[in-house]
């Protein structure tokens, strides 16, 4: 007897996720739903499925941002499926990883048909296992997404998460605040949106947040990491 297949959906549209998740399990496959990136990532890693089905704009991170993300441990295949159509998007989506681009118009029936082209073509390379990475008093462990700080594990969101391996990947290299913005909140915000953020990462990896030793400010600029890894 052949294994079920899981299809993870993300959306935060109730009605889209529960119509899709009917779709697929009628043709025989195992559907995981999540509204938001963060509920994603924690079912991603819990029950490994074949496949992701994502929404673009969802409440916190971005679909393009969770498919960056994923892509950083995974090689499934990721399809959007987005009420927006225009050519900007599907380049963006396809050049961060994804395998197809749905725009929402399209019938439940041709959405599962596309799952099942992408998972025909899909061969999955070798687990490949991130190293991990020590700066300072800080380890960041790539495969489970953690950062310790002496050994303790720290409660960091999605986005502080990414935004401390960005800059421990790249020591003392400055990322102005557009650059920030364009990478992390695609390209909505301003210099506040940065700082609140990074004034929240400090609170947790730093010993005194009010005389950083890692994140430290280019004045008028943005942010460099001071730590050699």
């Amino acid at each position: 007897m052949t294994e079920r297949q899981t299809v993870m959906v993300v959306d935060d549209d109730p009605s889209i996720v529960e119509l899709l998740r009917d779709f697929l399990e009628n043709d025989g496959f195992l559907a995981v739903t999540a509204c938001d990136a963060e509920e994603a990532l924690e079912k991603f890693r819990q029950d490994e499925p074949q496949c992701v089905l994502l929404d673009i704009m969802m409440p916190g991170q971005s679909g393009f941002e969770l498919c960056r993300t994923l892509r950083e441990t995974s090689d499934v295949p990721i399809l959007f499926l987005s009420a927006r159509g225009g050519d900007v998007d599907k380049i963006r989506g396809l050049g961060l990883g994804a395998d197809d681009y749905i725009v929402k118009t399209a019938s439940p029936g041709e959405v599962v048909a596309r799952v099942k082209a992408v998972l025909r073509r899909y061969r999955p390379s070798r687990p490949h296992v991130p190293p991990m990475l020590q700066a300072g008093r800080l380890s960041l462990d790539f495969a489970a997404r953690a950062v310790y700080a002496d050994g303790r594990e720290l409660p960091l969101t999605p986005k502080e998460y990414d935004l401390l391996r960005l800059f421990c990947e790249n020591p003392r290299q400055v990322f102005t605040y557009e650059q920030l913005l364009d990478r992390f909140w695609d390209g909505v915000g301003d210099k506040h949106t940065v700082r609140v953020h990074i004034a929240r990462l400090r609170e947790k990896i730093e010993i005194d947040p009010e005389r950083p030793r890692y994140l430290a400010n280019v004045w008028g600029v943005g942010y460099r990491f001071e730590a050699k890894p």
